[in-house]
C-alpha cells in the first residue's frame, strides 16, 4: 500500500473511501512530445511526489538505476514507466506504458507514449482513447519537428485539452526569457490548429520536481498552477454524454432459448428502456424493453457504459449492426472523406483494397484519391500521389457496402476506422471521418478503362483463339 492511500484510509476508513473513490472523475491523459524531452522522467516524478509509488517498487528502482540509471547517483524515475528490457537499455520509450494513479480530487491514467519518430504510430494509438495531451519541449532546444507532429496527431484525435511543459528548466537557469520564447514558438505554431483546443503553458523540471506537483522558489517569475493542479481542475468535456445515441453491435448474446440480446458499449448519447431505436443498415424499428448489465437491470444507459440490450421484436441483428433512436440523423454512403495517419513503410497509394474496421463493422475499401498531405512544420498542404510512413494527408475512401457516416468530431467510435493490410493483417493506418460524399461521376480515363474490359470480355468469348493476342 502507498503512503497516500494509507492515509486515505486512517482518515476516511475503507467504506468512506471506497465510496470517495467510486465518485471520482476520470481523466485519461498522455505524455507526448520528442525524444529525449523527458516524458517517462515525468511521469515517475508525478507519482513519487504525489506519494503514488510502493516501497518495494522504489527499491526496485534504486537498484536498476545502479545499472542502467541515466542520472547518476539519484534513482532514475524515468525507470517506474519504461518497462521493456530495450527501453530500459537504450533509454527510450519504444511501447505505450500505462499507468493508473489517483488524487483526493481524480483519478488519472496515463499513457506514456514513444517520441522517436519511428514509434509515432504507438503515440496515436495511445492518444485515441485520451481527453487530454501533455506535450513536453526540451527548454534547451525548444519546438522540434516531432513536437508539431505530436500536437497536431493529438488535435486530429478531437484532444480539446492541451498542457503545454517547457521542461528542464534547470538546465536553462530557470530562465524566464527562454521559457517565454519557447511560449510564442509554440503559440504560433498552435493557432493554425483545427477547432477550439484549451492550451496551458507552464515551465517545470521532472529531474528536480520543480512545478510538478509544488510550486517552485526556482520559478518564482511564473505565477501559474503547477502541473498537477492543472490535471485535477482541467474541466472535463462531457460531450459523448449529450451527442446522439449509437450502440455497435458487438456480440448476439444468447445464452438459451428464452433470451436473446444484443451486446456492446455504448459509444455516445443515452438510451432508455421504452424508447424506439432503429438498426443500421436494415433500417428495422423495435423498442428496448430491457438493458441488461452484470450488476442487474438498469433504467437507462450512457456513453461508456457496456450493456446488453433487449428488443421487443425478434428482427434480424447482426455483429457490426448500429443502434440508434428512430428519428436519428443518419447518412448511410460507400464514400467518404478521411484524415489517415499512415502506420508502415509501404506508402497508401490509391487503388489498393484495405480491410476496414469501423465501429466492430467489418468491410473493404480503397483510396479513390489522396487530396493533399499536411506538412506538420507549418500545416500547410500540399499535393501527393501517396502517403509515406508517418504521413497524414486527406483521402477521399470508397468502401464496398454502404455503412453509416459519422464524423469524427461528433461521435469517435463510429467516426473513426482503421485500416488493416489484407495479406498480412497488420493493422496500417487509422482514418478519421470528416463528411460524406456524393457519387460522382467516372472521368474519361476511368470509362475507357472499363469500355476497354467490356470490350476485351467480349472478344474472348466469341473468339478465345485471339487471347494471346488481345
Amino acid at each position: 500500500m502507498n503512503s497516500a492511500v494509507e492515509t486515505q484510509l486512517a482518515e476516511l476508513g475503507i467504506e468512506g473511501y471506497l465510496t470517495q473513490h467510486q465518485q471520482k472523475s476520470l481523466l485519461r491523459f498522455l505524455t507526448c512530445g520528442s525524444v529525449d524531452d523527458g516524458k517517462s522522467t515525468l511521469i515517475g516524478r508525478l507519482l513519487h511526489d504525489s506519494k503514488q509509488i510502493y516501497e518495494d517498487q522504489l527499491a526496485a528502482v534504486h537498484a536498476d538505476s545502479q545499472r542502467v540509471g541515466t542520472t547518476g547517483e539519484r534513482p532514475d524515475l524515468a525507470l517506474l514507466v519504461d518497462g521493456l528490457q530495450a527501453e530500459r537499455e537504450q533509454g527510450i520509450t519504444i511501447d505505450v506504458a500505462y499507468r493508473y494513479f489517483s488524487t483526493q480530487k481524480r483519478k488519472f491514467i496515463i499513457a506514456d507514449t514513444p517520441g522517436h519518430e519511428q514509434y509515432t504510430r504507438n503515440m496515436a494509438t495511445g492518444a485515441s482513447t485520451c481527453d487530454l495531451a501533455v506535450i513536453l519541449i526540451d527548454a534547451r532546444k525548444g519546438v522540434l519537428d516531432q513536437t508539431r507532429r505530436h500536437s497536431f496527431i493529438a488535435n486530429l484525435l478531437g484532444l480539446k485539452h492541451f498542457i503545454v511543459a517547457v521542461n528542464k528548466m534547470d538546465l536553462v537557469e530557470y530562465s524566464q526569457q527562454r521559457f517565454e520564447e519557447i511560449r510564442d514558438d509554440y503559440v504560433a505554431f498552435a493557432n493554425k490548429l483545427h477547432g477550439e483546443t484549451d492550451i496551458h503553458i507552464l515551465p517545470l523540471s521532472a529531474l528536480e520536481g520543480d512545478n510538478v506537483v509544488e510550486a517552485s522558489k526556482n520559478l518564482s517569475w511564473f505565477d501559474g498552477p503547477s502541473l498537477l493542479d492543472l490535471l485535477q481542475n482541467v474541466d472535463l468535456n462531457q460531450a459523448k454524454a449529450h451527442s446522439e445515441f449509437r450502440f455497435p453491435v458487438q456480440y448476439v448474446n444468447r445464452p438459451n432459448l428464452d433470451f436473446r440480446g444484443f451486446s456492446g458499449t455504448v459509444a455516445s448519447g443515452c438510451v432508455k428502456v421504452g424508447d424506439i431505436i432503429k438498426v443500421l443498415p436494415s433500417g428495422k424499428t423495435s423498442q428496448v424493453t430491457r438493458i441488461v448489465t452484470f450488476d442487474g437491470d438498469l433504467p437507462q444507459a450512457q456513453a461508456g457504459l457496456a450493456v446488453t440490450l433487449t428488443l421487443e421484436d425478434e428482427i434480424d441483428i447482426s455483429r457490426g449492426d448500429l443502434i440508434v433512436l428512430e428519428h436519428a440523423k443518419v447518412e448511410l454512403s460507400q464514400r467518404l472523406s478521411a484524415d489517415v495517419v499512415w502506420m508502415t513503410e509501404q506508402p497508401l497509394a490509391a487503388g489498393r483494397d484495405y480491410d476496414i474496421k469501423i465501429a466492430g463493422k467489418k468491410t473493404i475499401g480503397h483510396v479513390e484519391t489522396i487530396c493533399h498531405q499536411y506538412d506538420i512544420n507549418n500545416l500547410s498542404k500540399h499535393e501527393a500521389q501517396s502517403l509515406p510512413l508517418n504521413g497524414i494527408g486527406l483521402c477521399e475512401w470508397r468502401f464496398n457496402e454502404s455503412i453509416v457516416v459519422d464524423g469524427y468530431d461528433a461521435v469517435q467510435d463510429s467516426g473513426g476506422f482503421i485500416i488493416i493490410d489484407r495479406l498480412t493483417n497488420v493493422t496500417v493506418g487509422a482514418g478519421l471521418i470528416r463528411g460524406v460524399l456524393s457519387e460522382r461521376e467516372p472521368s474519361p480515363n476511368e470509362r475507357m478503362g472499363a469500355f476497354e474490359n467490356e470490350l476485351k470480355a467480349l472478344i474472348l468469348k466469341h473468339f478465345p483463339e485471339w487471347d494471346a493476342k488481345i
